[in-house]
């Protein structure tokens, strides 16, 4: 007995097109998020590597205030605290991913050369630019936080610096998905690198920061040092996370979900329906081509067509 032995015909392109819409729009929005996490990485990059520019010393982790180093409790305090800015303190400091600037009422001066691993050092820093002999005696509690933040501050520049890097290649490979769903799972891993090193960077930095900003207020009573965070780049570093989370979780879900140009074309799934109905009501596509399905017959004044 012969066998059938011819293959199921072909699916047109445009119609593969229709079928795979829905994974398209997930694939370019993924991609779209991904782009998002890359920019506003490169965003917390680079604040606070130029004095220069308007906008870049604006973003910051945190910001130390020595205006008042002296607290009220001390006598003479105003004039006390005006001798500290002739022994070479600034009013203030900033702290960013590659260096610190400083600087002196609302005006950045000067930002430090970027280093990479940069951990803040704010001991060193004020006993270099105090005249020679002159020392300033901060409390052990922020002195001890100085290991932790020197440590998170390594793992956090490493993971952020890492996550930038993955952000572009998987923005640009994740319409990749839209031909088969194996290549959905290579994707995956790739975007869960991406969003894991852009999310425990940013929740790094968010604790180290918090725990350094509490030392600092706890020794109110001995130095008057006021911290602020960086509103700009706590906001910076954790769309660029959301985003990158965002992007994972539709990878992910595409790994079972959302019809593949390659499952329409070997008929594994169809997709979406209305692909094969592009005619209007009453036609379907089928693998060749147009199919019109018999039509119900009309009445007109009780007779039939």
């Amino acid at each position: 007995m012969a066998t059938d032995t011819t293959s199921p015909p072909a699916i047109s392109h445009s119609t593969i097109v229709q079928a795979t819409r829905t994974r398209r729009i997930f694939a370019f929005l993924s991609s779209f998020l991904f782009l998002v996490t890359l920019v506003f990485l490169i965003l917390v990059e680079i604040g606070g590597v130029n004095s220069k520019h308007p906008v870049l010393p604006s973003i910051y982790f945190i910001k130390l205030d020595l205006t008042n180093i002296i607290p009220r409790s001390v006598p003479n305090f105003r004039l006390v605290n005006s001798i500290a800015r002739t022994l070479g303190l600034h009013d203030f400091y900033q702290v960013g991913l590659w260096n610190f600037c400083e600087g002196y009422g609302s005006d950045v001066t000067y930002c430090s050369e970027p280093q990479k691993m940069y951990w803040f050092n704010p001991i060193e820093i004020l006993l270099s630019e105090l005249l020679a002999g002159a020392t300033i005696a901060l409390p052990t509690n922020i002195t001890d936080a100085l290991a932790l933040v020197r440590i998170a501050s390594h793992w956090m520049f490493a993971l952020f610096l890492t996550g930038a890097c993955l952000a572009l290649p998987t923005a640009l490979l994740a319409p990749l998905s839209i031909y088969s769903r194996w290549a959905s799972l290579p994707l995956t891993i790739l975007t869960f690198l991406t969003a894991f090193t852009t999310t425990v960077a940013a929740v790094i930095a968010t604790a180290m920061f918090l725990i350094f900003k509490s030392a600092i207020q706890s020794a109110a009573e001995s130095v008057n040092i006021q911290a602020q965070l960086g509103i700009k780049m706590f906001v910076f570093m954790w769309v660029a996370s959301g985003a990158a989370i965002l992007g994972w979780l539709i990878h992910f879900a595409q790994c079972c979900c959302c019809a593949s140009a390659r499952d329409v074309r070997t008929g594994r799934r169809k997709g979406r329906g209305k692909a094969y109905r592009p005619f209007g009501r009453g036609v379907e596509v089928g693998a060749t081509g147009a199919e019109e399905k018999p039509r119900a017959r009309r009445r007109w004044m009780g007779r039939s067509e």
